[in-house]
């Protein structure tokens, strides 16, 4: 395994030639006239910048359309030019980008070819960090978390393995899965779309993936690639999709729009080099069961299995750490096949009455909420016993600011007192009673 830092990600070669792109010219002249078209265009740069290729490729590919008398100079310079001539479509030119628009609606940067982008991420696959216990706990220094947990999530994280996070509501797991997705830390490249078959498939997602804006401001290493790297990627913080009940399967095909005749890559394919979080599983639509049975393949063989319209199917990466989060046992929700397939299963109790003072204690100093001892001892010994004494790691945040709430209101300052414990514990548990209609 080729360990690197956070700074350690080899960067995509910019191409050196038009055969580098990995792409057809043709490809590339009409993605070149579409772009023109629609951002109305006249300077190289202008279009060297919308197309994410270099200046004397963009040059280049202008003057293979000149040559095609699908492009035409204005003639001499203009006032609002500087010092670059300026460019236009010709009637041959428009006619042209407005048939490759009828193909496709797909202009803006290069994509880069599939097979391109299957290497970049074995460069920076998600199964090459190593996760330290110190990088963990950084990362989740704000909850309160049983020795025992750390050392199993570790190795589980580290493996870049499928996860199970399962228990009783209200204890974390989300938050964990938060932690473990911020503890991988590192940047990485991502194609704003690939290609196959001729097809282009948009990958990059704002909702998905943050572009590091100022360079500049990473270390030395990342300063000397600035601008040293293909520009059909962007540089991002390793990415997270993170679904809970809304998930259908259908979110893990591609996406093709009818109108645009464009695709959108899969949900799956957007986390390559990150982490996708189910969260709330067991409540989705689709069966819990249905759900594994569509990752049995790509969390075995780490690639996955994508059609076009036309029914022509191809691999693409899998390289993503899922982590599923339940509030079910997993023996009710899966089969012994399935469960063989994901490769931790980590429980996530509630906390022991000694952990729960404690997460009390630091949710009340955040909230500058007092604390008093009266109140603390009529939570434990009164309260607590009604329910068997089952603690959840929500119910410090859940009574505290229910008192919060109940000071405002009255104008008084935040304190705590028995009265105020009754009154935030009646709105955490509602009293089980036949309502008569």
């Amino acid at each position: 395994m080729n360990m690197h830092t956070t700074t350690g990600v080899q960067a995509p070669v910019p191409p050196k030639s038009l055969k580098d792109t990995g792409l057809s010219i043709v490809m590339m002249r009409d993605i070149l006239l579409k772009t023109v078209f629609r951002k109305n265009l006249e300077h190289v740069s202008d279009m060297a910048e919308a197309i994410c290729l270099s200046l004397p490729l963009t040059q280049q590919l202008v003057e293979i359309a000149r040559e095609q008398k699908l492009i035409e100079a204005q003639g001499t310079l203009h006032a609002g030019s500087g010092s670059e001539m300026a460019f236009q479509l010709s009637d041959a030119g428009k006619s042209r980008a407005l048939d490759a628009l009828s193909q496709s609606e797909y202009y803006g940067a290069l994509p880069v070819p599939l097979e391109m982008y299957k290497e970049q991420v074995k460069k920076q696959s998600v199964r090459n960090i190593q996760i330290t216990r110190d990088k963990l706990l950084s990362n989740m220094g704000h909850l309160i978390l049983p020795e025992h947990l750390l050392n199993d999530l570790g190795p589980a994280v580290s493996s870049g393995r499928s996860i199970l996070l399962y228990g009783p509501p209200g204890n974390g797991k989300s938050a964990i899965s938060n932690g473990i997705r911020d503890a991988l830390g590192d940047m990485i490249y991502i194609p704003q779309c690939i290609e196959y078959a001729g097809q282009v498939v948009t990958l990059f997602d704002p909702i998905v993936h943050t572009p590091i804006e100022d360079v500049a401001e990473l270390t030395t290493s990342l300063r000397r690639t600035d601008n040293r790297y293909d520009k059909r990627y962007l540089m991002c913080e390793r990415p997270t999709v993170m679904t809970g009940g809304e998930l259908m399967l259908n979110m893990l095909d591609l996406n093709y729009n009818a109108t645009s005749r464009t695709y959108q890559a899969s949900l799956q394919l957007k986390s390559t080099g990150g982490v996708f979080i189910v969260d709330d599983l067991g409540r989705q639509e689709e069966p819990p069961q249905a759900l594994i049975n569509r990752w049995i393949v790509p969390m075995e063989a780490e690639y996955d299995i994508l059609a076009l319209q036309s029914g022509e199917k191809f691999e693409v990466p899998f390289d993503t750490l899922v982590i599923f989060s339940t509030n079910f046992h997993p023996n009710e929700m899966f089969d012994g096949a399935a469960l063989r397939r994901i490769f931790f299963k980590i429980k996530i109790d509630g906390p022991t009455q000694e952990e729960f003072l404690k997460v009390f204690a630091m949710v009340a100093k955040k909230k500058k909420m007092p604390l008093n001892e009266a109140a603390l001892i009529h939570l434990l010994k009164v309260r607590y016993p009604t329910i068997d004494n089952v603690y959840a790691n929500y119910h410090a945040n859940f009574l505290i600011d229910q008192m919060i709430a109940v000071c405002e209101y009255e104008g008084i300052p935040n304190q705590m007192t028995p009265e105020l414990i009754d009154r935030a514990w009646a709105n955490m548990y509602v009293k089980d009673e036949e309502i008569k209609h």
